[in-house]
């Protein structure tokens, strides 16, 4: 199967060069490709497309309506330590799906090694606890990125989960414009999504309909029984989203609350609170003066050698 897909792969990709050679149309190649698949049926409308609806006008309009669920779609962190992020917004999305669907298919979540060691494992209490069934919830961790690639293109082509989530670290040279082409053709003619985790990631050209940078917000404040409100405490999850690729014409920026007991996102202010609490003192108060008469500090003793008393 491995050997099949990267031969079409390469047939697709010569019957790319000739069409340039010969100043044919390049877009018109994604039939054919379709047809190499087996699957030559005419596309899908777009009002016939299944789209996964946020329920935040702001964010389905960007999105045309909602998530695309037969397609590729990026999400994608600056930094390593945002993984979570971006990690918990697939989740969610995957929670909400699961939920929504007639069919309780599960969830398969691939991961090459190198992004696992870095990033860890998804843990089967925190998964209900956000909203995933783990009995439904599969993982897979190849040694190598080649093997992943080859694994989500057969979960694609299975049809059997509800969404197929692949997270990889950096831009690796294996996975390029060719390849998010390939699985997003593979996505469209299955009718399943394939929610691309790019880790520590940079901007590059892909084939994904959408693309999120997803970075790490402030959890609300949480109100008490006596009408007052708890700052700094656990609460739900805060998501901060820029959809950084799509047909507007400049990035939408917003925070989304994700409640695991209803499995819905909500919009939420910006919060007021941007600096995190390693990034704010630990006993923040008043900034004393400091004192004109104090003691001198010690000078830093530098090398020194020894000698015998001359006298």
């Amino acid at each position: 199967m491995a050997q099949t897909a990267v031969t079409r792969e390469r047939l697709f990709a010569l019957r790319e060069t000739i069409a340039k050679l010969e100043g044919k149309p390049v877009p018109a190649l994604a039939a054919a490709e379709q047809e190499a698949l087996g699957k030559g049926n005419a596309p899908r409308k777009r009002d016939e497309t299944p789209r996964f609806c946020f329920g935040i006008p702001e964010l389905d309009e960007a999105l045309e309506g909602g998530l695309p669920l037969d397609a590729l779609t990026e999400i994608r962190t600056k930094m390593f330590l945002d993984a979570g992020s971006s990690s918990g917004f697939a989740l969610a999305i995957a929670a909400a799906l699961q939920h929504r669907a007639e069919e309780k298919n599960p969830v398969l979540w691939i991961a090459d090694k190198v992004g696992t060691i870095e990033a860890g494992v998804p843990y089967a209490v925190g998964l209900k606890d956000f909203g995933l069934r783990p009995e439904l919830f599969l993982h897979a961790s190849p040694r190598k990125l080649e093997d992943a690639l080859w694994l989500a293109e057969a979960a694609l082509e299975s049809g059997a989960f509800v969404t197929t989530i692949l997270e990889i670290r950096g831009n690796p040279k294996s996975f390029g414009l060719a390849e998010s082409r390939r699985f997003h053709l593979r996505a469209k003619s299955a009718g399943r999504s394939l929610l691309l985790l790019r880790q520590s990631g940079e901007e590059e050209t892909s084939s994904a309909h959408f693309r999120f940078l997803a970075g790490p917000a402030p959890a609300r404040e949480r109100p008490l029984p006596d009408g007052s409100m708890l700052g700094g405490s656990i609460g739900n999850p805060v998501f901060h989203l820029t959809l950084e690729k799509s047909r507007n014409p400049a990035p939408l920026s917003l925070f989304l609350e994700w409640n695991p007991h209803d499995r819905q996102f909500l919009p939420v202010d910006q919060p007021a609170v941007t600096r995190f609490p390693e990034q704010r003192a630990a006993h923040s108060g008043a900034v004393l003066p400091t004192s004109f008469d104090r003691q001198d500090r010690p000078k830093a003793v530098g090398p020194l050698v020894a000698f015998e008393r001359a006298s």
